[in-house]
């Protein structure tokens, strides 16, 4: 399968702190790949430098076959970024955010594009609303629209459940599922384990600056201990495991 995201032995420090300290996963074409970790591990970091906002201090990384430090205006025309809080105007109304961001990307017919977005996410009786009215659910579908407009090939989701209600999280889910099926790649960052473990096809875990497991949820459950049996064998959560190998690491 064809290589999307290329990361090897990211580096970053601001001032003093080292934050990454040589990062390396990659993430297939059409996969959903989702890098967790605690507060400060690194990840938002991470999304910031592959979305070429920050710039690394060592290693390389590529997004679709570009250098993220010299092929900067390549990799913004093939992703889009969805940041941890609503990106929208909330002084516009939900086709007009839309409809602006259409014409941002020089895309033709403005109107049908926010038309079809409209459609697609659900927002058809609040399209005409001030995206201010808007509750914290239908802010991120109108946040998700807005990344998707102009068909990115790769999109980064930078904990885009955080503050949602459980019901806004599942339908979240749901959108994330859809665009995977349609082919676009999507690399998740999350501190919600059950997130990553109801949608990601693979799982890095990013632990003091660096990947310190990484596979399908089946691959990380081998690294658990085995499971105690009393009168039926107890399969580990994610989160389990996750604390597991963090534990594990610290250890060392």
């Amino acid at each position: 399968m064809e290589t999307a995201i290329n990361v090897q032995g990211l580096r970053k420090a601001f001032k003093n702190t080292e934050v990454l300290k040589g990062v390396d996963f990659e993430v297939k074409r059409g996969e959903i790949f989702a890098l967790l970790g605690s507060n400060g591990a690194g990840k938002t970091t991470t999304v910031r430098i592959l979305a070429t906002l920050l710039k690394q201090d060592g290693g390389a990384a590529t997004v679709n076959g570009f250098d993220v430090a010299t092929q900067s205006d390549y990799v913004r025309q093939a992703i889009s970024l969805t940041g941890q809080f609503a990106a929208v105007d909330e002084m516009l109304t939900g086709r007009e955010n839309l409809i602006m961001l259409a014409k941002l990307r020089h895309l033709k017919n403005p109107r049908q594009v926010a038309d079809d977005m409209i459609k697609r996410f659900g927002l058809t009786k609040a399209a005409d609303r001030r995206a201010s009215t808007y509750s914290g659910g239908m802010r991120r579908r109108l946040d998700i629209a807005l990344s998707l407009v102009g068909n990115p090939k790769i999109i980064f989701l930078d904990e885009p459940t955080t503050g949602l209600d459980p019901e806004a999280r599942i339908e979240v889910w749901k959108i994330v599922k859809e665009l995977a099926e349609g082919g676009t790649t999507i690399l998740l960052t999350t501190q919600y384990l059950e997130e990553a473990e109801q949608l990601a096809d693979r799982i890095a875990i990013l632990h003091e600056g660096k990947i310190i497991a990484c596979g399908t949820l089946a691959e990380l459950k081998k690294l658990f201990p085995s499971a105690k049996v009393e009168y039926v064998e107890k399969q580990p959560s994610l989160e389990e495991i996750f604390l597991a190998i963090i534990s594990k690491k610290e250890a060392v």
